[in-house]
């Protein structure tokens, strides 16, 4: 397994690290027992970064990785977030909490649910507009000095909140949402991040699946997918991004690869520092995009990608109306 350095934190991760969110929320009924195959495939396959959060279920998917990663822990790394607070009557509906009382609690209860007395990369998962950042921040290294977290991250912090997070503690890792169909960061948050070394970790780098080629209809996603409720996945939006899809797949039969595995080798030759974390609940699928650590990209090759899929390309925001007010926060 290729490894990579998160930044200039010395945190060294596999190359591809593994999202587990899909495994137990969002996309469709679960399977414990094949997701938990996927995580143990994983680990064999030399993958050591997995990425949860409490939120995932809720909580469901910390419990899954206890179970999987039981008499593993010292294979693995486990990065997982709080933040976002899902509402217990009504799990759709959820609020932003970064206040340093909230930060200790969640990670106690993290703790529990993932059944070790470390977290390896704990992510704020959306920044509390409410609260400073360096009130979070500062709890959060807190936990670091009590020996209950190794590394800190942050997801969909905008660049003026990444310098004040980093000053007051050192940051390894941004999360955010970056692929094919979204550059955005590649504007001001990637530059930030390299000026600070702080390591880049893209997920959703396959567009929630879209860019695999897997899904060509509206009807393929399951009635209870939250990607149905998503802009780029409904009316005409769908069938623009189709089309942009279908370009991606005839390079990617030219390099004699899926089109999963082409928009995977494209986010990892944007530079060492960056590590995405693809999701999947399945082991084929998992090896599919492992896949993509073989393939190197000509730059006449990356050039062409330049011009399949430019900036802003994708039809439709990336999250409906209501949850793109909390990223790039």
């Amino acid at each position: 397994m290729q490894t990579r350095i998160l930044g200039r934190s010395g945190l060294t991760v596999s190359a591809l690290g593994l999202g587990c969110m899909g495994m137990s929320d969002f996309y469709g009924q679960q399977d414990d027992a094949e997701s938990i195959r996927t995580l143990h495939r994983a680990v064999a396959l030399g993958v050591t970064l997995f990425d949860t959060a409490d939120m995932y279920g809720p909580f469901k998917n910390e419990e899954l990785l206890a179970q999987a990663f039981k008499g593993k822990r010292d294979q693995v790394l486990i990065a997982t977030k709080f933040g976002i607070v899902r509402d217990p009557h009504d799990p759709t509906k959820r609020s932003i909490n970064g206040r340093p009382e909230y930060v200790k609690a969640a990670c106690e209860a993290s703790l529990k649910r993932l059944g070790t007395d470390y977290i390896d990369l704990y992510y704020q998962h959306r920044v509390d507009a409410s609260t400073p950042i360096e009130e979070t921040v500062g709890a959060m290294s807190r936990l670091v000095e009590a020996g209950k977290v190794r590394y800190l991250g942050l997801s969909e912090a905008a660049p003026a909140t990444l310098r004040r997070a980093a000053a007051t503690h050192p940051i390894a890792a941004l999360q955010t949402e970056y692929s094919l169909w979204s550059r955005e960061p590649e504007d001001d948050i990637l530059p930030t991040c390299r000026e600070l070394g702080i390591g880049f970790v893209p997920y959703s780098p396959l567009g929630r699946g879209f860019l695999t080629g897997q899904i060509q209809q509206f009807e393929d996603l399951a009635v209870d997918d939250y990607r149905r409720f998503t802009p780029r996945f409904q009316g005409e939006n769908f069938q623009k991004n189709l089309d942009l899809v279908a370009r991606i797949n005839d390079l990617a039969k030219q390099k004699d690869c899926t089109p999963g595995q082409l928009a995977l080798a494209w986010v990892l030759a944007q530079g060492p520092d960056v590590v995405p974390i693809p999701g999947t609940k399945r082991v084929a699928y998992l090896e599919e995009n492992l896949g993509a650590l073989a393939i190197t990209l000509s730059k006449n090759e990356l050039a062409q990608l330049d011009d399949i899929a430019p900036k802003g390309v994708a039809a439709g925001t990336r999250y409906p109306a209501a949850m793109m007010g909390s990223v790039n926060g």
